[in-house]
């Protein structure tokens, strides 16, 4: 007999995140490392088991293997409860037909089943690519207080950066009264976060009906919202102050990295009333060996550092050769940087291996062509031969062999 939930949340973790090219090759954006010892994943889970969420389904679709492995039973995220749990719910055939996930409203409707489980008065829709940490509880509180069937977590953006985003238009109360998805000339700066509460019999009935609509394409910031503001249903943008960022491109999750080495960033991950948990290998402690220079960086455990690295977030496992030189830039779990290379404002993915002398990316100030410059990205796996010189902006996801 399932336990009767108050609310339960169901975390969209099925996107390619093609943005992110080479680095979504074999994984799914949300199994993205993030911050040294973390996957990006991590940050809504952990926000779920600090806000009192118990039960939390994850809606995998895209090279689901590594993020299921990592996921588990969710005990790292103290997931692993008798009466709940996270639960990994891939798409599946019905006798109906259905299969795939065809939008962000397909992907709940299509587990409608498994929420009536719980029979939960409040669903919360979550996204897996976002860095963030956020109290669902006050949120809740908010979205009960104003008597709200949906509520949408809004942050305050620039008015330039405005038509990017589903903009929220409300009126004093913060009730909504107009939603425009990326609107040309917007009304107002408050953008979804892609994070909504829903009273759960509510959103069910909209779920069913976009689902029977062969016109609409099922989704929540496309169709559900705008027909349940149309239909007159009560609804509030939550105003969210923090930090927040999609690291949906090459750009953003290089900056959101970054912003971890700034002090003025308010991303605490060492807060101890809000921890960030994750599934990480147990390792020795990091070496930092005689004559290395290391400075504003941070190195997880397991790091073998003999050169120089500074400004740059190293994983778990990663060995920086003598004379090697690592500025500005990523170097992901297990990954190689051999004597005399040089990396520099790059993504180095897992398990890569930069040859000896070789040179990865430039900085800004040093590229031929300002225009043309940006994140170099390594794949995972890939293989630079001694050498090689790897232009700013290049992904790779093949080996490069010598000459």
């Amino acid at each position: 007999m399932t336990q009767k939930k108050e609310w339960i949340a169901m975390l969209l973790a099925g996107g390619q995140g093609s943005r992110l090219y080479t680095l979504t090759r074999k994984i799914a954006k949300p199994a993205v490392p993030f911050g040294g010892k973390y996957r990006i994943i991590d940050f809504p889970l952990s926000n779920c088991t600090n806000s009192g969420i118990d039960t939390v389904g994850v809606l995998t679709q895209y090279q689901p293997l590594q993020l299921n492995e990592y996921i588990g039973n969710g005990q790292p995220w103290d997931l692993d409860v008798m009466n709940g749990g996270a639960f990994v719910l891939p798409p599946y055939q019905r006798s109906s037909g259905s299969d795939w996930y065809t939008g962000t409203a397909n992907a709940i409707w299509q587990n409608s089943g498994f929420i009536d489980r719980y029979d939960p008065e409040y669903v919360v829709i979550l996204s897996g690519d976002h860095i963030y940490k956020m109290d669902y509880s006050k949120m809740l509180e908010y979205h009960k207080e104003k008597g709200s069937v949906a509520t949408i977590a809004v942050l305050n953006v620039s008015m330039e950066e405005a038509s990017r985003f589903g903009i929220m238009n409300c009126n004093p109360d913060m009730s909504v009264y107009e939603f425009e998805e990326k609107p040309a000339k917007p009304k107002s700066t408050l953008a979804s976060m892609g994070i909504y509460i829903f009273d759960w019999k509510v959103l069910r009935r909209y779920l069913e009906e976009d689902d029977a609509d062969r016109t609409s394409s099922k989704d929540f910031g496309k169709n559900i919202i705008p027909t349940m503001l149309d239909a007159g249903e009560p609804m509030f943008a939550y105003p969210f102050e923090g930090y927040w960022k999609d690291v949906g491109t090459i750009d953003s999750l290089w900056e959101a990295n970054m912003d971890l080495l700034n002090p003025t960033v308010p991303l605490d991950l060492y807060d101890p009333s809000w921890k960030i948990y994750s599934r990480n290998p147990v390792m020795p402690p990091h070496y930092i060996a005689d004559g290395a220079v290391v400075e504003n960086s941070m190195i997880a455990e397991g790091g073998d550092i003999w050169g120089q690295v500074d400004f740059s977030v190293v994983f778990s496992g990663v060995t920086v050769e003598r004379g090697a030189v690592v500025r500005d830039s990523i170097i992901m779990p297990g990954a190689v940087i051999r004597a005399g290379a040089r990396v520099e404002y790059s993504i180095v993915a897992e398990n890569a291996e930069i040859g000896a002398g070789a040179t990865v990316g430039c900085r800004p100030e040093d590229a031929q062509d300002k225009d043309a410059w940006g994140v170099a990205v390594i794949g995972e796996g890939v293989h630079i031969a001694p050498g090689v010189a790897v232009p700013a902006k290049a992904l790779v996801d093949q080996d490069i062999k010598g000459e």
